[in-house]
């Protein structure tokens, strides 16, 4: 499965299949939710809410694979993220991508 960021695969001709999307909401154990609200007061990179966010996004990518596979798409073109905090230490990832059969 090919995924691209472009609108289009140069060179290719494509078949429009359908909108596929994968989304997830994780969180952190309540004791690294604290650790790193304490390291906001010194500063620095908060490294469990990067691995949280990593995590999600992975999630989100293999569930919107799935669903573009489930059509019989052989790529996912216009690729995009969203990511939204649900509340303090839950963050929602979201994939969209539009699902295509190369000819």
């Amino acid at each position: 499965m090919m995924l691209i960021t472009l609108e289009t695969i140069p060179g290719k001709a494509f078949e429009i299949l359908d909108m596929v999307k994968g989304s997830t909401i994780q969180s952190k154990h309540l004791g690294k939710d604290i650790l790193s609200g304490l390291k906001t007061l010194v500063g620095g990179e908060l490294t469990h809410y990067v691995e949280m966010v990593d995590e999600a996004r992975a999630l989100a990518t293999k569930r919107m694979v799935l669903q573009a596979e489930k059509l019989g798409a052989d790529a996912i073109l216009g690729i995009r993220y969203a990511t939204t905090s649900v509340m303090q230490g839950a963050a929602e990832v979201m994939v969209y991508g539009t699902a295509v059969k190369i000819k």
